[in-house]
């Protein structure tokens, strides 16, 4: 090009070794040389003398520019770092650890990133112990996921009271919004299907279970993950060659099928029953699974889609053991002569309403009355004033449908007059009962107890009325007499032991020392309240007992943990099953099981929730056992078994917790069994 023809602001190849550079400005020297000051693409500036023997080598460019940089500096760095978080995990493999705010352990690393990362799709089954901290980990799984571009629409389903503590463990450390299924968002859906308009959602099990609509919907959507909390509700049981299978067990097929990742979490995988685990295992891999073990003494290698670390075998990066050694005590009591006599009455009682039930009326109402009677029995091994209030309200709601029968001139109890004697109460809801919310568990225990009853005529009402009476007037004169074996092992256990009192200087008494918090479990409201009156009088402070029970509100629960857990004056926390699942109460290392529940697996979720991460003291459980009844034999024969099974474990006692050999029957039967033939 000629020299002469070069203008400030042209692009000009030639100049420098390639690169093309931008004219600044010109100096001419002739018609044979020209000075220029130039930018480079560095924006560093150059000069140079070109001479018109260079003119061959120099070229204007004039097309348009491949790269220009004219665009918004903010909008630039914003897509060039979303680029980078997108490759983050590359050069990071830990990612989600070191962007979340939490300490991890060796077993939460191991489990997400060395055993469900790496399967793709993941089909997999966590079953540490309680405590292990499995909604960390599932917490890691979802931010790293999602990190990778793995992860878009995320549904966590899990037990009502839970939903809440994954909603804010979650948020608060992994800052991940997670909004929980309501009525409103339900109704104020856009799209008429609430599913399709969230993307990160936690369903409550029981709501989803029982709503039929809601499943439907449910059905035309797909997932990238969905996890599964407390998975062992949802089971199946094989009998002969007979699956029954649970409306969770059947809500969980529907799940698996619309996931492309699928986790379910449960402290308690295993029921005794090898069959029922295979069915359960199903749920992960429907081919492998399918059909009836025909070798039963033959292990199936789950591995690949399984893990399970109980609390012993937990260590910290040091090689520590990571949770204190835990001890199970049996306090033994004997009742006195007074509560044995009431003892065997309602126990007759429990037992003739049996026999009268199954031989005079059909399969469907006989089970009704037993699982009444069976509420009756519980809650005589109870307390004094369990058993009398529920003999009173019994009494009451039956002499109400007398009235009522007698006002009509009804010749006897038909279905007209008694709808509530169709109800039935099959092996199902037995199931359905066990792991239901508490406060569904006392409506329905009320519904049964209070008016399903093996009278078929006006007369065998009349006489089953008077029986109560008389049963109601002995429950009476025992609570007013003050007589109680069972609270004075526990008054004895409470002041005498010394590990209830925090260790003081020399020369102080062990009553002069300072209180260490205690939890005590209870399955009864009515019970729950005597002993907060008992244990409060004994203290001689009110305020140092506080209370936990099904039907509280979310901040009511809260504000008492907190209390618990802060407050020096508050040294005893007396809950029901209600604080047995999603309470953090590692501030506390002693327990007493006052009442034993006849599902042996709900002894370890008890227990876990003080022996779990960040407990530093060895933990302590003692279980009350009575003496020389019927239930009590069954309990300690249980415990036996737990202490041989400890030898030969190494302490894993509560690892077998749901492996104790009963014969291939749930503890349940056997403690029924027990009643009615002894």
């Amino acid at each position: 090009m000629n020299l002469q023809d070069i203008k400030p602001g042209d692009r000009l190849k030639g100049i420098t070794p390639n690169e093309i550079v931008q004219i600044i400005s010109i100096q001419s020297y002739g018609d044979d040389a020209t000075g220029l000051v130039y930018r480079k693409g560095d924006n560093s500036l150059g000069q140079q003398i070109v001479y018109a023997a260079d003119r061959d080598k120099i070229s204007l460019e004039t097309g348009n520019l491949l790269w220009k940089f004219d665009a918004c500096a903010a909008q630039v760095r914003l897509v060039s770092e979303a680029y980078r978080i997108k490759l983050a995990h590359l050069f990071d493999p830990h990612l989600a650890v070191h962007t979340s705010l939490i300490q991890p352990l060796p077993h939460q690393i191991t489990a997400v990133y060395g055993e469900m990362l790496p399967r793709q799709p993941l089909r997999f089954l966590l079953a540490d112990d309680p405590g292990a901290g499995k909604t960390i980990m599932s917490g890691l799984l979802i931010k790293e996921l999602k990190v990778r571009g793995d992860l878009n629409r995320c549904l966590i389903v899990s037990p009502g009271n839970l939903a809440e503590q994954w909603q804010d463990e979650l948020y608060s450390r992994f800052q991940l919004e997670f909004e929980i299924l309501t009525n409103d968002s339900i109704r104020s859906s856009v799209r008429g299907n609430v599913f399709l308009d969230k993307y990160s959602l936690i369903i409550r099990l029981d709501k989803l279970s029982r709503n039929e609509e809601l499943q439907e919907k449910l059905k035309t959507t797909d997932w990238d993950l969905i996890i599964c909390d407390e998975a062992h509700k949802m089971s199946a049981s094989l009998f002969g060659d007979e699956e029954k299978r649970t409306k969770w067990y059947n809500l969980s097929v529907l799940l698996s099928g619309l996931t492309r990742h699928f986790l379910l979490l449960t402290a308690t995988p295993h029921n005794g029953k090898e069959d029922d685990f295979q069915l359960f295992l199903r749920l992960l891999d429907v081919d492998r699974f399918e059909g009836k073990q025909r070798n039963k003494k033959i292990n199936v290698d789950v591995s690949d889609i399984m893990r399970r670390l109980v609390k012993e075998e937990l260590l910290t990066f040091e090689g520590k053991h990571l949770f204190p050694e835990r001890a199970a005590y049996t306090l033994k009591y004997e009742l006195s002569e007074t509560e044995m006599d009431l003892y065997n009455k309602v126990t007759d009682y429990v037992r003739n309403g049996f026999d009268q039930a199954q031989k005079a009326l059909d399969p469907k109402r006989a089970h009704a009355v037993g699982f009444a009677l069976t509420i009756l029995q519980r809650r005589l091994a109870s307390s004094p004033e369990a058993i009398y209030q529920s003999l009173h309200r019994r009494r009451e709601r039956l002499e109400k449908k007398l009235l009522e029968l007698q006002s009509s001139r009804d010749i006897g109890l038909n279905r007209r007059s008694a709808p509530d004697y169709n109800r039935s109460f099959t092996d199902d809801d037995w199931d359905d009962y066990e792991e239901a919310p508490e406060e569904e568990i006392n409506d329905l225990e009320e519904e049964f107890l209070d008016e399903a009853t093996a009278a078929k005529t006006i007369a065998e009402l009349e006489i089953e009325i008077h029986t109560l009476s008389d049963l109601e007037l002995d429950a009476q004169r025992l609570l007013r007499s003050g007589v109680d074996k069972k609270w004075e092992q526990v008054s004895k256990t409470l002041q005498d032991d010394a590990l209830m009192y925090a260790e003081g200087d020399d020369g102080q008494t062990v009553q002069t020392r300072s209180r260490e918090k205690i939890i005590i479990f209870t399955e009864h409201r009515d019970t729950l309240n005597y002993l907060a009156n008992k244990i409060s009088t004994m203290l001689g402070n009110q305020d140092a007992v506080v209370t936990i029970q099904g039907g509280m509100r979310r901040e009511d629960r809260k504000r008492i943990e907190e209390s618990f857990k802060n407050d020096a004056d508050v040294s005893v926390l007396i809950a029901t099953d209600a604080a047995g699942e999603g309470i953090n109460l590692q501030k506390a290392h002693l327990m007493i099981n006052y009442d034993l529940p006849w599902n042996p697996n709900r002894l370890e979720q008890r227990f876990g929730r003080i022996h779990r991460i960040g407990q530093r003291t060895v933990c302590h459980l003692w279980n009350l056992v009575a003496k020389d009844t019927r239930e009590g034999d069954v309990f300690t024969r249980l415990f036996e078994k737990l202490d041989k099974e400890r030898d030969a474990l190494g302490g894993k006692v509560f690892d077998v917790l749901g492996k104790v050999n009963f014969g291939d029957r749930p503890l349940r039967d056997l403690l029924i069994e027990a009643i009615r033939y002894g």
